[in-house]
């Protein structure tokens, strides 16, 4: 026998999950049916993912919908946080730092910090509502079967409609600057794929765990708050070179967001400096997180379901 969790039938029959039925007999005139694990590898069954599509579209539109319930300003608090956090920073940088500020040269460091913001926040809004996903979908969870990476899943999803709406303002920021874009900026939806994978990597962890171990949803936020001071939000790669000998920018790559960050500037502001040597130990970085994720994920399902 494996660790793997029991497979049901979804409504239309179709099996879902790791078990399959085995043999089927009579027991004093009775139909008897023994259900049998099947021991898997496997990290992530995406023909049973896109089985459950609609149901993902629902859960991301009922995040949507939640989130903004009841507001006045509605979808504007995607931009509102952002740019009143940057508009801080920028006066306390103006402050301590004038005619100095740590950004990519032409390029004033509001913008920069923006730009750089809007990556983050992606990260940490993915982070908060993954963390919470399988707590506040426990009532579903305990009644009916479904891919439970669908809950993380669709939390980035959700995460991603702030970022679209954001970067819009991005743009129009990036306009009236006058930057001019160069052909880098053709990259740009790749390293948004890379945040998206690497939100998606750490929110399976922090799904799980807080899932099992209530106190992550109180460690979340401070790790949440000491990630921004220690990725390149509100300063560059590039101010930190002359500090830091080459090893230490090494381990600094090894921060996936990193890459990330730098990978926007550099896509959209033609005198950033190429984040190659952040760029490839945080992607190598993610890909683990997110390997390791999917796998922990899978086997914590089970354990999921009996504790929550």
């Amino acid at each position: 026998m494996t660790d793997q969790p029991p497979k049901s039938c979804d409504p239309t029959g179709k099996e879902s999950g790791p078990r399959q039925e085995g043999r089927v007999g009579e027991a004093d005139g009775s139909r008897l049916t023994l259900i049998e694990s099947r021991a898997t590898w496997r990290t992530l069954d995406l023909a049973e993912l896109w089985r459950y599509r609609e149901l993902l579209y629902f859960f991301a539109w009922r995040h949507i919908k939640v989130r903004y319930k009841q507001t006045e300003l509605g979808a504007a608090w995607a931009v509102i946080q952002p740019l009143v956090t940057t508009g801080v920073f920028a006066m306390l940088f103006g402050l301590l730092m004038a005619g100095h500020e740590p950004t990519i040269p032409e390029v004033p460091y509001v913008v920069s910090t923006f730009c750089a913001m809007l990556a983050w926040q992606l990260f940490a809004e993915s982070l908060a509502r993954s963390g919470d996903s399988l707590i506040d979908a426990q009532h579903l969870i305990t009644k009916v079967y479904f891919p439970l990476v669908l809950l993380p899943l669709s939390a980035v999803m959700t995460a991603l409609v702030d970022f679209a709406i954001a970067a819009a303002v991005l743009a129009g920021m990036i306009v009236w600057c006058g930057i001019a874009p160069t052909w880098t900026v053709l990259a740009f939806p790749l390293f948004v794929l890379l945040a998206v994978a690497t939100s998606l990597a750490v929110g399976l962890w922090l799904a799980a765990l807080s899932a099992v171990y209530r106190d992550f949803r109180f460690v979340r936020p401070f790790l949440i708050a000491l990630g921004m001071y220690v990725s390149p939000v509100i300063y560059t790669t590039a101010s930190l070179r002359p500090k830091l000998p080459d090893w230490a920018l090494l381990v600094y790559g090894l921060n996936p967001m990193a890459g990330v960050i730098e990978g926007f500037r550099w896509a959209l502001f033609a005198k950033a400096e190429p984040p190659w040597p952040v760029l490839v130990p945080s992607v190598l970085t993610a890909a683990a997180v997110l390997l390791g994720g999917l796998r922990f994920f899978h086997r914590m399902e089970r354990t999921i379901v009996d504790v929550i």
